[in-house]
């Protein structure tokens, strides 16, 4: 299992996942450009001191990501896992996805979501149900309850304390 946040906005949602990363033990890739500036420093104080803990990858765009993640799976011998988009504009409702251990949990920008290019590459496209009236839930927030259930049903938990 594996997190990618496209092009995210907010500072200290980046730090919010990468504390996720580092306490689940789940590699997180981060797409950029991000909509704040991005350095060492500044990530490192929004993540505290799980920054050490955490295995982040910095992405220069969409392509650049892609490329990565294809010739990453082809030199370990192995197919890329299904690129499972969380969107608000998901045909998939969370209880009804069947999660697979090499799947990339994909999250957009807190402001835009994702592109056209980057909704049609995903396999699926999973929403987490709300209250009717309700827009959507903080990136986070929803990151970590779909990757909490993708790790629950695919024995993720069975190797930590």
């Amino acid at each position: 299992m594996q997190l990618a946040l496209f092009e995210p906005d907010i500072p200290q949602n980046l730090g919010a996942f990468i504390r996720l990363s580092a306490c689940l033990d789940v590699p997180l890739h981060v797409i950029e450009p991000c909509g704040f500036p991005v350095d060492d420093k500044r990530i490192r104080r929004a993540s505290m001191d799980y920054y050490d803990l955490a295995t982040v990858t910095r992405h220069a765009s969409w392509a650049a990501f892609r490329r990565a993640h294809l010739e990453g799976c082809l030199l370990e011998g192995r197919t890329a896992g299904r690129l499972v988009l969380l969107t608000t504009a998901g045909a998939t409702p969370l209880p009804a996805v069947r999660f697979q251990p090499d799947d990339l949990l994909l999250l957009g920008r807190e402001s835009a979501g994702v592109p056209a290019e980057v909704h049609d590459a995903a396999e699926l496209r999973v929403r987490v149900p709300l209250k009717k009236g309700a827009r959507s839930l903080n990136v986070a927030l929803a990151g970590a309850m779909v990757l909490s259930e993708a790790l629950r049903q695919t024995s993720g938990f069975k190797d930590l304390a």
